[in-house]
């Protein structure tokens, strides 16, 4: 699942067993919450530090998405449930631009883009 916030975007799947290198079983009790930024996942274990400070970010340089946390799927399903509780915005990229300050605006560029192509998917 792809997941865009104002803290920024991960994309969350089932772990592999052990330490999530490719070519190893699923583990359906665990995600592994990626990231192409660093700063995203940052962000997010600052903003959740009782469900997510303890978990490190590892690199997996090399691959699609060189950032990863391993968490539990009851925990990210709380974070889930606590980011769509704190919404409070009627425009999710200008809450982006706001939250992000200039730093984000190559994330910000990036939902511009992201929402013309899935625009012309309703067309």
């Amino acid at each position: 699942m792809w997941i865009f916030t104002r803290y920024g975007f991960f994309s969350a799947v089932c772990a592999r067993q052990g330490d999530g290198k490719y070519g190893l079983a699923i583990d359906p009790d665990r995600i592994m919450v990626r990231a192409r930024v660093r700063e995203h996942l940052e962000v997010l274990k600052e903003r959740f530090p009782d469900m997510l400070g303890q978990c490190d970010i590892h690199d997996f340089t090399g691959t699609d998405y060189v950032y990863r946390v391993f968490v539990y799927k009851q925990v990210w399903s709380r974070v889930l449930s606590e980011l769509a509780g704190e919404t409070d915005y009627d425009n999710f990229k200008s809450e982006v631009a706001r939250y992000q300050g200039q730093a984000g605006a190559a994330y910000e560029h990036s939902l511009h883009q992201v929402w013309s192509v899935m625009h012309r998917l309703q067309e």
